[in-house]
């Protein structure tokens, strides 16, 4: 069969411009924790907008399978990498292989562990100084700062959640009324987050308010309130929308929302500045926001 020079020449061209695209491989802590889809499927969606090609991978929350995926990426000659980490405290030694090969790294969502960030490496995502202190100060503002207060922790390698856990720690110290009585990890889940509020409540602790550092972990303490008559306020954070539900159900009672979509596409966006050999700075904020009942609709559609 012969092929006309026209349809050769669309041929060629067509693998050339194949050939040519950006590629961005991007390792993400867990696929199925509901924030992380929603940075993951913003990613995607960033990336396809701008014509660049994006290869994920599930670290499955596996700092040594994450480490494996970096070299990975390098070795198949990708033109940056993305990186959601598994735990900040591996962050170093993942910075250190990019370099060595001279690949952009973003880091998305969870802070590194990183004391400075190089050239060529930046942060995407929210200052946890903010999320812990507006749950928490909204929180306090609806129990007339008085009562006993527990908190969730997400995961104790994060460094995102020990930050959040200070900030509700800074908070409730402000107020003379007020004290934590209570603080245990349930690794952002829902179903520990449930467990452990049964064994706060099997146990009889005294307590009038639950700051979650995220809202998974608050509707697994609305889930084991439900079965309950105790009336504890609710706190998470992320504003995901299974929290805005629950939320709109009076379920919980305040969250703030992290834009996942805008750290997705910030990431996309700050990879491909670095491809091109642009400067960047090396924290890029995406700010938190304080959700209630009252203006939760605006998120809502944010989340849609």
């Amino acid at each position: 069969m012969k092929i006309s020079q026209s349809v050769l020449l669309l041929l060629l061209l067509s693998g050339s411009a194949s050939a040519l695209a950006e590629k961005i491989g991007v390792s993400m802590a867990y696929f199925d924790q509901n924030f992380l889809t929603i940075i993951r499927q913003s990613i995607d969606k960033e990336a396809k907008a701008r014509g660049l090609e994006v290869q994920f991978e599930d670290a499955r929350g596996d700092v040594g399978r994450q480490t494996d995926q970096l070299q990975g990426f390098i070795g198949a000659g990708v033109d940056a990498i993305i990186v959601d980490p598994v735990d900040s405290a591996s962050t170093p030694q993942l910075t250190k292989l990019a370099q060595q090969a001279k690949i952009p790294l973003v880091y998305v969502n969870r802070t590194p562990g990183d004391k400075t960030l190089p050239d060529g490496v930046v942060f995407v995502g929210s200052d946890e100084r903010e999320s812990g202190t507006l749950q928490m100060e909204a929180l306090a503002k609806m129990a007339n700062y008085k009562g006993n207060v527990a908190i969730m922790i997400g995961n104790l390698t994060d460094a995102g959640a020990l930050q959040r856990t200070k900030d509700v720690e800074q908070v409730v110290a402000k107020y003379p009324g007020m004290k934590v009585v209570q603080k245990q990890p349930a690794n952002y889940a829902r179903n520990e987050g449930m467990d452990l509020m049964l064994n706060w409540l099997g146990n009889g602790e005294a307590i009038d308010i639950v700051a979650a550092n995220n809202d998974e972990m608050a509707i697994g303490a609305a889930m084991a309130l439900a079965k309950s008559n105790k009336k504890i306020l609710v706190g998470g954070i992320d504003a995901t929308p299974d929290g805005l539900k629950a939320l709109a159900q009076n379920k919980i009672q305040v969250t703030v929302f992290q834009d996942a979509v805008g750290q997705g596409k910030a990431s996309v966006e700050v990879a491909q500045k670095l491809i091109k050999g642009e400067k960047v700075d090396p924290h890029v904020w995406i700010p938190f926001e304080l959700v209630t009942r009252d203006n939760m609709q605006k998120y809502v559609e944010k989340s849609q």
